[in-house]
């Protein structure tokens, strides 16, 4: 068993190397004066089980790209299995033709793997299950709410409830609270007027005196959040805290969430946070763990479903 992982991803291949007990493998990656990426792996690899941590970050298409050519690499120097472990998936938030003559993103960028050479994937908390259809290959869809279920279990709220941010969050949200054993409420958006804009305009559920968990999968810019915990504090929530997989924190989203009054911001490390984008009551927790047992699982022949509930 080989892993390797790309620039974006240094030090969680690190940690999920730790708990498997093994060193990340060796590769040269940079990018030559025109520009083009450049890949070259430095130990033997034929006959081998492979296993490529890459996420999804600034610059995405780069990343992306790079992922691509360290398969191509590895399927030219006579690797046996290419697994792409992908912890944030690329474009995930183009799922679907929404509009007239737009791509359906999240589709191309399953081909490219399986074109380049990837034959398994591994990736956590998608923003919308279908796009586990566009894989050619098999692909294992792992959850990090365990993750963050057990950092509030933790911190035994007295009357806590799960709320999610807008209907669309509902179903992840309700499979939150059952792994605390909470009740769960969300965020109602309706249209204004006759307008295109969507506003959030009640919640549904009782929050009144509790500690209210908001809960997605990923926080881009922010927004959401906080029109959320402006309807929460109107109810006289005892506290807010925000939990998400993929602290994506584009735009403004960091000034928002520092100077929000939010208890704490609980994220994942599927996401590089990197210190400008800290602050004190940011937390974030490692998916390390998990992938490092999805790839434990996945090399041994041992069944992965357990990790997807």
């Amino acid at each position: 068993m080989r892993i390797f992982g790309g620039r974006a991803t240094v030090e969680l291949t690190t940690r999920i190397c730790s708990c498997l007990c093994t060193e990340p493998g060796r590769a040269d990656i940079f990018k030559f004066s025109n520009d083009n990426t450049f890949v070259r792996i430095l130990e033997s690899v034929r006959d081998d089980d492979v296993f490529v941590v890459q996420t999804s970050c600034p610059p995405v298409d780069e990343a992306l790209v790079e992922l691509l050519i360290m398969v191509d690499a590895l399927k030219r120097a006579s690797a046996r299995r290419i697994t792409a472990v992908l912890p944030y998936y690329p474009y995930v938030r183009s799922d679907k033709k929404d509009q007239p003559r737009v791509p359906i993103t999240a589709r191309l960028v399953a081909d490219l793997l399986a074109t380049a050479g990837v034959d398994r994937v591994v990736t956590v908390d998608l923003t919308a299950d279908q796009i586990q259809g566009f894989f050619s290959v098999p692909a294992d869809h792992l959850t990090a709410q365990e993750v963050l279920a057990g950092h509030f279990r933790a911190k035994r709220l007295p009357r806590p409830v799960v709320v999610a941010p807008d209907p669309g969050a509902v179903k992840r949200a309700q499979r939150f609270a059952q792994r605390l054993g909470v009740p769960v409420a969300f965020v109602d958006k309706r249209r204004v007027g006759g307008s295109e804009e969507v506003k959030a305009t009640a919640v549904v559920g009782d929050v009144t005196g509790c500690q209210a968990i908001l809960f997605d999968e990923e926080v881009d810019r922010g927004g959401s959040s906080m029109e959320a915990l402006g309807l929460l504090r109107e109810r006289k929530v005892d506290a807010a805290y925000l939990a998400c997989t993929h602290a994506v924190l584009s735009g403004p989203a960091v000034e928002r969430l520092a100077g929000s009054g939010l208890s704490e911001v609980v994220v994942t490390d599927t996401v590089p946070v990197p210190p400008a984008k800290r602050w004190d009551r940011l937390t974030v927790l490692s998916v390390a763990p998990l992938l490092a047992e999805a790839i434990r699982r996945v090399h041994t022949g041992e069944s992965v479903s357990v990790l997807f509930t």
